[in-house]
């Protein structure tokens, strides 16, 4: 079912990925494996809401027939998330200000304790203050730190559209700012994995460190200290702005972030002239290491060929098959280190991987 947790069967299913991943990957050796936890492993989640007379309920859709599943509870979210589900619906459904023509609602939630709960509407709220009275109202009630509300054309904060997340690893902390909205991992426990992971495939490189697809500096601020300098590329300027307040809250010194397709990097190395590299000295890096997160699409053409001009690649995979795909390049000039299998995603076909290359 939707949303549900099969602990009896984690085992089974992760068995399953890994003798699927080393199909994919028949020369991948010293392949790692990177469990999740069985249940409340999720810090995000979206739910519709349905309406039946006086009754409203959570519900997600089947993808394979489109019917429509009642959501009571949700063990794959994070406990602070599947503890505030009913609350937050008794609520709703108490006060006819909150839940009128209420379409969504979305959980943002942390292992550092912070909650941002998003209200979405097919109706105008700007200049409502029943509603807003009764938003802030939740924020007294209920175990949340920040309240949205969207409609069409319309973002009212309470007080803000962001949560901090704390990731420990190697014995360190990393903070994050992740905005309501857009991309971060979902699976914090499986995150922490991942960077660890990355951090011992770098070990203490004397080089410096490009990355592409850097997102909001998830990889590139665990990474800084393994590298003499950083350089990351993102295309999304949402992203790009968290980022900077992730590099100035984690005291980072050594890592600078543009705003970049993996495309445009290609050409500027190639010769070609950015505004936005003004500033920038491409020359006073030696870069020893480039490390990919790319889109399930894996990498275009130009990327692949640029990749494989660096000594050192660490590859971030949501998608073994274009992995598979890329890989049959990068093995021609490249060793396979190490492997690895991130479950970021339990009881779905979902794999997240890992490979560390080497120049041959």
């Amino acid at each position: 079912m939707l949303c549900q947790v099969f602990p009896e069967n984690y085992s089974q299913q992760l068995a399953e990925k890994v003798e699927r991943l080393q199909g994919l990957l028949p020369k991948a050796p010293n392949l790692q494996v990177f469990e999740s936890p069985t249940e409340h492993y999720r810090a995000r989640a979206e739910f519709r809401i349905w309406h039946e007379e006086d009754d409203s309920f959570y519900i997600m859709f089947d993808q394979e027939n489109k019917r429509k599943v009642r959501i009571d509870s949700c063990p794959m979210a994070l406990k602070s998330i599947a503890d505030l589900m009913p609350k937050l619906m008794d609520a709703l459904k108490a006060n006819e200000a909150l839940r009128r023509n209420l379409f969504e609602v979305d959980f943002l939630a942390t292992l550092s304790g912070e909650m941002l709960v998003t209200l979405i509407y097919r109706r105008k709220i700007e200049g409502d203050n029943e509603w807003l009275e009764a938003a802030q109202a939740l924020k007294t009630q209920l175990p949340i730190n920040h309240i949205m509300g969207r409609a069409r054309k319309q973002k009212i904060l309470l007080d803000q559209d962001f949560v901090t997340e704390t990731l420990h690893v190697d014995g360190k902390d990393f903070h994050y700012q992740q905005i309501e909205n857009s991309f971060t991992q979902p699976n914090p426990y499986v995150a922490q994995h991942m960077l660890h992971w990355a951090r011992s495939v770098s070990g203490k490189s004397n080089g410096d460190l490009i990355e592409l697809y850097c997102g909001n500096g998830n990889f590139s601020i665990a990474l800084a200290d393994c590298y003499r300098k950083v350089l990351a590329t993102e295309i999304s300027k949402t992203s790009v702005a968290s980022a900077q307040i992730n590099i100035a809250d984690n005291g980072i010194d050594n890592l600078q972030i543009i705003k970049m397709a993996a495309e445009e990097v290609t050409e500027a190395f190639g010769g070609r002239e950015f505004n936005r590299l003004k500033g920038v000295d491409l020359d006073s890096y030696d870069f020893s290491t480039i490390f990919v997160d790319p889109p399930r699409a894996g990498l275009d053409d130009l990327t692949r060929k640029m990749v494989c001009d660096y000594d050192r690649i660490i590859y971030i995979s949501c998608n073994p098959e274009t992995l598979a795909r890329d890989l049959e390049v990068l093995t021609k000039t490249h060793n396979i280190e190490q492997t690895a299998l991130f479950d970021q995603f339990p009881y779905t076909h979902h794999i997240e991987s890992g490979v560390f290359l080497t120049r041959k």
